[in-house]
């Protein structure tokens, strides 16, 4: 996603000007997920194990075989994608929780009567290059999946911008700490889980 930022001082936004949208999904902003230890209470990584090849397309992610690593108490878990047939059913994105094992995902806060989450760093700095900007630019070809389009209305109306910017520092702040007593009040709550549909590949 790119955005041009304004050449003068920052202003209260703090935002891009503006911002074009290629229409990536939310799938490729699942390489990375920190979530909640299931152990500790404190910070782990949701990463693909190592040693699995490169994705050839970002919706790959959702299939890959997943690691669960917290630095602190040294718990881990696997994940795979679970067979159906001669298919496999990937990870569905969206939500509180991580796609893979369903943990609260780290980077929460509460924002605008609402639950503001993201998976990890680069997917806050996607969010905030949308949401700052004050001209929104669509690619041509899109997928029906674009994040940008899928956010809910509340992200992308422009009364809310300083607030859900705001949300995005606090998540920022967040993704630095790792301790049970760093997790955001907020990463308990799982009222907001994807809907039910199936990923085949």
């Amino acid at each position: 996603m790119a955005a041009e930022r304004p050449s003068g001082p920052a202003g209260p936004d703090r935002g891009p000007v503006r911002h074009h949208d290629p229409g990536a999904p939310l799938a490729c902003f699942t390489a990375r997920v920190l979530v909640v230890c299931p152990r500790c209470g404190g910070r782990a990584l949701v990463a693909p194990r190592p040693g699995v090849p490169a994705p050839r397309y970002c919706t790959d992610l959702l299939f890959q075989p997943r690691r669960l690593v917290c630095g602190g108490c040294g718990a881990t878990a696997e994940w795979e994608a679970r067979a159906d047939g001669s298919s496999r059913v990937g990870a569905v994105p969206g939500g509180t929780e991580d796609p893979f094992f369903r943990m609260p995902l780290w980077l929460q806060t509460r924002c605008v009567g609402r639950i503001l989450w993201a998976y990890d760093e680069e997917h806050v700095e996607a969010l905030s290059a949308f949401v700052g900007a004050r001209l929104r630019e669509r690619g041509g070809r899109r997928s029906t999946r674009a994040m940008c389009d899928r956010l809910p209305v509340w992200m992308k109306s422009a009364q809310n911008r300083a607030e859900i910017l705001a949300g995005l520092e606090r998540l920022r702040a967040l993704a630095q700490r790792s301790s049970p007593a760093g997790r955001s009040p907020a990463s308990h709550e799982r009222n907001d889980r994807p809907r039910p549909y199936r990923i085949l590949y």
